[in-house]
């Protein structure tokens, strides 16, 4: 598998991150490896909270929230998923699938062995981590979802998914700032923009970016239904902690929440919350506020 690698000085002075790199290689599924790059911020012997980013960002997108983790005794990790951030950039749409994905993230989850994991998704890491949680929920202490889900292509994803869908696969230019910015509550200043372009070179590098909306279940059919249908079976019996907070200016996930809320035990009588004030990106909005509600969450379900 042919990979591009996003030259490191490319990410240095990035206004807010100020984490060491870490780096493991993942199985490519194709005979060979890939390095994938992640925060590690923290006690190292403390229960970690793993967070996941989504389309089309990087680990960039929780940069205020690790401090505040941290703050609070806890383990951070942040993973660049394999196609962004520092991770290597497979250079065909082919080369992602979404079971890969949740290979990588497996791989990554179990090399570094992290056990008593509370999972915090959002977007793509909501759609690959409730995976990895179905596939493995022996390793994880509790969940926390915002903005996210896990599609099986049996209901419409509704028209503003559909259109950004459509925009992803067929607009001349993809512009990962300006993406980031439209989903979005707040303006972000011009260096933030510059951040999350950062990881993107030029257009080679954006296979992953560009891939990733159509890898998302839209009809009963498609190749994840199945295996996102069986982790759901998994989900509809999950006991412990699960937490939903969701933002209150999402047109894409909006009322997302709802479902999770009624299909999964592990829900209810939770202190469940809805960030005001925060797009899409609620990360990038609020993250301060985002954090605290996850270790709000961990005392209370400790």
């Amino acid at each position: 598998m042919k990979a591009l690698r996003t030259p490191d000085e490319r990410f240095a002075g990035r206004p807010g991150w100020t984490f060491e790199p870490h780096y493991l290689d993942v199985p490519d599924g194709d005979g060979g490896t890939l390095r994938m790059h992640y925060a590690d911020e923290g006690p190292p012997g403390a229960a970690p909270v793993l967070l996941l980013h989504g389309e089309p960002s990087w680990a960039y997108l929780y940069r205020k929230m690790i401090p505040v983790i941290v703050s609070a005794g806890h383990r951070a990790l942040a993973a660049d998923l394999i196609g962004f951030g520092r991770s290597d950039k497979p250079s065909e749409k082919s080369d992602y699938t979404f079971e890969r994905h949740v290979n990588w993230i497996t791989s990554f989850i179990e090399q570094l062995d992290l056990k008593e994991i509370t999972l915090f998704g959002q977007d793509w890491g909501s759609l690959i981590g409730l995976r990895v949680v179905a596939e493995n929920p022996d390793r994880f202490a509790r969940v926390v979802i915002g903005n996210g889900g896990l599609p099986t292509g049996d209901q419409s994803p509704g028209e503003a998914f559909l259109r950004w869908q459509k925009f992803s696969q067929e607009s001349p230019a993809f512009d990962i700032g300006r993406i980031i910015q439209g989903g979005t509550a707040t303006t972000l200043p011009d260096e933030v923009v510059a951040a999350y372009n950062a990881p993107f070179p030029d257009d080679s590098y954006k296979a992953g970016a560009r891939i990733f909306p159509s890898l998302v279940p839209t009809s009963p059919d498609d190749p994840a239904a199945p295996a996102n249908r069986k982790a759901w079976g998994v989900l509809q019996t999950w006991e412990k902690p699960f937490l939903t907070a969701f933002s209150d200016s999402d047109p894409i996930t909006r009322g997302g929440e709802r479902v999770l809320q009624a299909m999964i035990p592990g829900t209810k009588g939770m202190p469940h919350t809805t960030i005001e004030g925060a797009g899409h990106f609620l990360q990038e909005d609020k993250g301060e506020d985002l954090a605290r509600v996850v270790i709000d969450f961990i005392a209370q379900t400790a």
